[in-house]
């Protein structure tokens, strides 16, 4: 029997406006369009990992609002093992959304629930997180949970997938429990000390990599869009994984698709590099359609896409 992926992390509602272009700051622009999604970057993968057919839980809170029933219920639909979701007092997480027309984002985040996640939550849940193959987290939930959840995952030597967003300096405490940190570019400017305009190339994702490696984490993949991912590991491989070329519709999303294929993968035994390849087709699906969790290929559709990139 596989051993299930466990998703701790946050759980949003997304609202999403599409206009020309993302706005500048202190400019208002006409938009084009309106949707509600189900999201949070937790959920978010979460959902990859069901669509691919891996076995998956999630530890979150929700809020005891209408946000959090509707929330709840699209995990569940998407086949996410919710039962150790539960409802706090107060408003449930929310994303505020603007997508270009050339598929970026700008994306401010609410807290809510998520806000309340507690060393507590942890420890509550124990006999879930002992029989995980992998956990998989992000930073959209306090630091004081991601800590003991860290400290919890070294203890009992389970896998942990920290996805560094939105990005914020972290205890070495914490990075010394993280078996892959998976940060993408203007995450690796920031946890690197980069200027916010300089672009991450492989050469300065390679010098990058070696910086986070140093902090405590056993390895990296540091992902860069249409560049693809470079990959650090603790056996010593240093290499770039092409991306696929894809005519992006909403970005939003990619990087929780391509942790949710990286998970999935390395658990099915794949080497770090195979694994990375499976997630980048994971990823390139995703930005092809809109919303977030609707977005999540199946693993029938990544199995197609792998197959007919073969032959061209």
């Amino acid at each position: 029997m596989r051993r299930p992926i466990v998703v701790v992390g946050s759980v949003n509602l997304d609202l999403v406006a599409t206009s020309l272009r993302v706005p500048a700051a202190g400019e208002t622009i006409t938009g084009q369009d309106f949707a509600t999604f189900s999201g949070g970057k937790g959920a978010n993968q979460a959902v990859g990992v069901a669509r691919l057919g891996h076995p998956v839980s999630m530890i979150a809170k929700v809020g005891n609002d209408a946000f959090g029933t509707q929330l709840k219920h699209a995990l569940r639909d998407a086949g996410v093992d919710v039962r150790a979701v539960a409802t706090a007092k107060g408003s449930s997480g929310v994303a505020l959304i603007n997508i270009g027309a050339d598929g970026q984002n700008s994306i401010v985040v609410v807290p809510g629930a998520n806000g309340q996640m507690r060393p507590s939550d942890v420890r509550k849940n124990a006999p879930l997180l002992q029989r995980a193959g992998m956990i998989l987290a992000q930073l959209e939930i306090p630091l004081e949970a991601l800590e003991a959840l860290g400290a919890f995952a070294q203890r009992h030597k389970i896998p942990f997938m920290l996805d560094p967003a939105p990005a914020r300096v972290l205890p070495a405490s914490l990075l010394e429990c993280v078996t892959w940190i998976t940060p993408n570019e203007s995450e690796t400017r920031i946890l690197c000390g980069l200027d916010a305009d300089e672009p991450v190339t492989p050469s300065t994702a390679a010098r990058c990599a070696e910086l986070l490696l140093a902090r405590g984490p056993q390895n990296v993949i540091i992902k860069m869009g249409a560049q693809g991912a470079f990959l650090a590991t603790a056996t010593g491989d240093r290499q770039m994984s092409k991306a696929f070329p894809m005519t992006a519709v909403d970005t939003t999303a990619a990087g929780d698709a391509f942790n949710a294929g990286f998970a999935v993968s390395l658990l099915e035994g794949k080497n770090a590099l195979e694994a990375a390849r499976y997630a980048a087709a994971v990823a390139a699906i995703s930005v092809t359609r809109k919303g977030a969790q609707a977005s999540m290929p199946s693993a029938r559709e990544v199995k197609a896409f792998l197959q007919a990139a073969a032959k061209s």
